[in-house]
């Protein structure tokens, strides 16, 4: 904000510098000067909120982008989208990165703690949704005991949250949790009837099991920005009395009764005070600890048996075994282990539907085998080959000069970079949230979300990173002293 404002002073026009002084500090004048309304949104949430247009690359479309460019065209500027995670976006405009958010943001008690909120500008319904082949359940008390998928940090996880004996399951985007429903993974999916009716009643396996709960989405603005909160709410009360945000909901087929029950005349909603971390946070994040170290421990043992197999293969094996063994590693090894994860665990799923930990656990150690192989293969060729002849020479069949001789010394060697492999594991389980996995960071985001507040979570989840891996990564040097042959 202070570079922006240095730019209006030195190089702007004498109205923009004028409009800037009259401003002070207030949002309302920064965005005048500047000339854009910078709103924030995530493209992940997909048709019918913000996304990509099909017949045009590079062109963004949807009903929050129209009302985004009629904001900006009541206020005198130019719209301007900037992509942030959609549960980042209140830090994103508290940071000054943009300077409202519109884009499916839900009016909760916590988030009032934290953003003002305009009038809403659309009123939506929990849906429940199930399998056709479960025509018993009705209503969430049905699935008690049963895995119910929604959006992490959204008004529908407070309202499965609510119902007690549900086994919850958080996901980051709109299409994951229908696709699991389908394959069997989940026994219910709760979310906005916007994206019920886009993502999960266009399948025929799937139908709708009634409305859990209802909301409103409003725009957020910093509340330390009365006047653009002021200004914004005024053209989207415009906007209402005219017609035109009527117009844009009917085109996007969203206009519905609900919409018509809308107060226009309601005023912003102000924050409140924050929340803390309590036991029962701190006690999520021990048992998220746990699941991390479990994942990592077990990730590892397949990494590194495989690994092995894959070194073999490379070095001892004949033409077709060295060509697929190097075909795996370059394959694993030059892919990002977050687009494996998404194959084997949606991809694969009409074929083989692993369950999230299963896929977690197989991604993460076939990823990781690619690696420990050319560790193993360091090793071997570490070993001189006089050592084989030798053992060969004494009467040693070749797998017993393998596993005697060359693999003992090889193993020696590597064990050092296999410990700092564990290490870098251990960190990278944080990526299969993903694919609904409760891990370390995924429950910091949670809690995050929850107790409105990035700073104390983030700090507790970096010590308890610190608390797993500094051990490890001293018992690596360790070994690395003890083990690795120091050239003569």
């Amino acid at each position: 904000m202070a570079a922006m404002t240095l730019v209006v002073l030195l190089l702007g026009t004498p109205a923009a510098r004028d409009a800037l002084a009259r401003a002070g500090d207030d949002g309302l004048g920064r965005v005048r000067a500047s000339g854009t309304l910078r709103w924030g949104g995530d493209l992940q949430g997909g048709e019918p909120y913000v996304f990509q247009d099909p017949d045009a690359p590079g062109r963004i479309v949807g009903f929050e982008v129209e009302i985004a460019d009629a904001l900006a065209r009541r206020l005198g500027v130019r719209p301007v989208f900037v992509q942030n995670d959609w549960q980042l976006l209140i830090p994103a405009l508290e940071r000054g990165d943009i300077d409202v958010v519109l884009n499916g943001l839900e009016v909760t008690e916590p988030r009032r703690q934290r953003v003002a909120f305009t009038r809403p500008y659309y009123a939506f319904a929990a849906t429940l949704v199930v399998r056709r082949d479960r025509p018993e359940v009705h209503e969430l008390a049905d699935l008690r005991g049963r895995r119910v998928g929604t959006l992490g940090g959204s008004l529908s996880h407070d309202f499965v949250a609510a119902v007690p004996g549900l086994d919850v399951v958080l996901y980051e985007g709109t299409q994951e949790p229908y696709l699991d429903l389908e394959e069997g993974r989940l026994d219910g999916v709760v979310l906005d009837n916007i994206i019920a009716d886009r993502y999960g009643l266009v399948r025929p396996a799937l139908r709708d099991a009634g409305v859990v709960g209802e909301g409103v989405y409003a725009i957020g603005v910093s509340p330390a920005e009365p006047a653009l909160l002021h200004a914004v709410d005024e053209a989207l009360g415009a906007m209402e009395r005219e017609g035109e945000l009527r117009s844009i909901l009917e085109r996007w087929k969203l206009w519905d009764a609900r919409q018509a029950g809308l107060t226009s005349t309601a005023s912003p909603a102000t924050p409140a005070a924050g929340g803390s971390l309590t036991p029962a946070e701190f006690e999520l994040f021990l048992r998220a600890t746990g699941v991390t170290v479990v994942i990592s421990v077990l990730s590892m043992a397949l990494a590194v048996a495989g690994g092995l197999v894959l070194s073999l293969m490379r070095r001892y094996g004949g033409g077709a075994l060295r060509i697929a063994a190097g075909g795996y590693v370059e394959l694993f090894r030059g892919t990002p282990v977050l687009l494996q994860l998404y194959v084997l665990y949606y991809g694969l799923a009409p074929v083989i539907a692993f369950d999230a930990f299963t896929a977690a656990v197989v991604g993460l150690g076939l990823n990781y085998a690619a690696y420990e192989a050319e560790l193993y293969r360091a090793g071997l060729e570490a070993v001189p080959a006089g050592q084989t002849e030798a053992a060969l020479a004494l009467g040693m069949s070749r797998g017993q000069a393998l596993g005697r001789i060359v693999l003992p010394q090889a193993l020696r060697v590597a064990l050092p970079g296999i410990a700092n492999d564990f290490i870098a594991l251990l960190k990278d389980t944080s990526l299969v949230s993903v694919i609904t996995v409760v891990e370390l960071t995924k429950q910091m985001t949670i809690t995050a979300v929850y107790v409105q507040s990035w700073l104390v979570p983030g700090l507790l989840c970096a010590a308890l990173y610190l608390a797993l891996s500094y051990p490890l990564a001293r018992l690596a040097r360790r070994l690395e002293r003890r083990l690795v042959p120091v050239p003569a």
